[in-house]
């Protein structure tokens, strides 16, 4: 399985997204082992939302689609059961 995920920074109120087969190690890495990433300077990171797909492919293409969507668009993902399952759909 692999997981199209949400990310967000309290303490900077910054959002990421991306794409991986192992969503616990990921956060791991976001979070606690990469020291000179462009993402380190913004920890902690929460998870908002993961939405599953069976093939990797199909993750990064929900993947490329959402980071062409607005933040509006993004938000509403993290709160609404029923857009996850339209993204689930649309690429699964």
């Amino acid at each position: 399985m692999y997981q199209v995920y949400v990310l967000h920074s309290p303490s900077t109120s910054s959002t990421m997204w991306g794409q991986t087969g192992d969503l616990d190690k990921r956060l791991e890495f976001h979070n606690h082992f990469s020291e000179k990433s462009c993402t380190s300077k913004y920890r902690p990171w929460e998870l908002q939302v993961s939405i599953e797909f069976e093939e990797r492919s199909q993750a990064m293409r929900a993947e490329k689609y959402l980071k062409k969507k607005p933040p509006s668009f993004l938000r509403r993902l993290i709160i609404d059961p029923a857009l996850q399952k339209h993204v689930q759909e649309r690429f699964g």
